[in-house]
């Protein structure tokens, strides 16, 4: 087996994972489950895509250091977002109260 060729292969299973994660999340959109399960199952499968992606596509998978800048601020900033979105959901909903 060549050099290529089984550089290669890890990208085939990596897509594979995504691609396989991706018909689960569309299967999900289609089922009657409870709001609660979906978005944690939805989070957790877009958290496992999302790495995936950097660390192989992006290479960044033996780069310990440009992981973590890459992550860190990302994280930072949807918390931040999350936080912000979140007061003005509470404030729209007690608008008509």
């Amino acid at each position: 087996m060549s050099t290529e060729t089984h550089s290669n292969r890890i990208f085939y299973v990596v897509w594979s994972a995504l691609l396989i994660f991706t018909i689960v999340e569309v299967v999900l959109a289609y089922r009657q489950l409870s709001v609660a399960i979906m978005l944690a199952v939805l989070l957790g499968l877009s958290l496992l895509k999302a790495g995936l992606i950097v660390a192989y596509f992006m290479h960044l998978r033996f780069e310990k250091l440009s992981l973590t800048l890459t992550l860190i601020p990302a994280v930072v900033i949807c918390i931040a977002l999350l936080g912000i979105f979140f007061i003005d959901s509470v404030r729209i909903i007690t608008l008509g109260t």
